[in-house]
């Protein structure tokens, strides 16, 4: 299985990673929930993801509610050393689907990864929504009321990050990270250009504007009220 291990503290990463090796499994290692979501999102799959919950940058809830909201269902094993029933609900309910206290056994957390493994995937969306804006991830098609709008791909791709995090506030970095690849701020108007382009082709001629710019922010799809 290839499999991804969010944990900070390297020697238990290498603990675990050496395990899940010697058993021909292929693991990815990050050592901070921010790493950790972008690998996770990223374009490689992974079977399951190994989270820890306490990690730098973005805490493993965070991290997980987040790869959910991008699509990501890969099932997740949180990593703990916060056993409590309400520390594991909330792991569950941020979208994690197993829960394993710190310390553990190793032979545990290699059956508790293999029992992930074994349930039957679950089928990713393949349309978004927000109010009477639909897109069809399959066809490669918008409407709105109904309406076809033709978006050119660059378009697309910010529109759909936009759904995925409907009613998130998106950020500028954000988008040249997930829609141009960048790591690095190019020092252009790019962004806002497609964003302008692709307001004025989904919501111009609209009662109700659906894409908007909260100011030194970024940008948000927020449905009428």
């Amino acid at each position: 299985m290839k499999i991804l291990l969010v944990e900070d503290d390297k020697q238990t990463a290498d603990y675990i990673a050496k395990g899940l090796r010697e058993h021909s499994h292929v693991v990815d290692h990050a050592d901070n929930g921010r790493d950790g979501l972008y690998l996770a999102t990223g374009e490689k799959y992974y079977e399951v993801l190994i989270v820890d919950r306490m990690l730098p940058a973005m805490d493993g809830l965070s991290l997980v509610k987040a790869a959910r909201a991008s699509g990501v269902r890969t099932p997740v094993l949180f990593l703990t050393t916060m056993g409590g029933i309400d520390d594991r609900v909330a792991g569950l309910e941020a979208g994690g689907d197993d829960y394993l206290v710190k310390p553990f056994a190793f032979a545990e957390l290699l059956a508790r990864v293999g029992a992930l493994a074994r349930r039957p995937p679950i089928m990713a969306a393949t349309s978004l929504a927000a109010g009477d804006l639909e897109m069809d991830l399959l066809a490669r098609t918008v409407t709105r009321a109904g309406k076809r709008i033709e978006l050119l791909a660059q378009e697309f791709k910010i529109l759909e990050y936009l759904l995925r995090h409907a009613g998130e506030v998106v950020t500028r970095t954000m988008l040249l990270e997930k829609v141009w690849d960048f790591h690095f701020d190019p020092k252009t108007n790019i962004v806002e250009t497609h964003i302008s382009r692709l307001r004025s082709k989904i919501d111009k001629g609209f009662d109700k504007p659906l894409l908007h710019t909260v100011r030194g922010a970024g940008y948000v799809i927020r449905p009428p009220a």
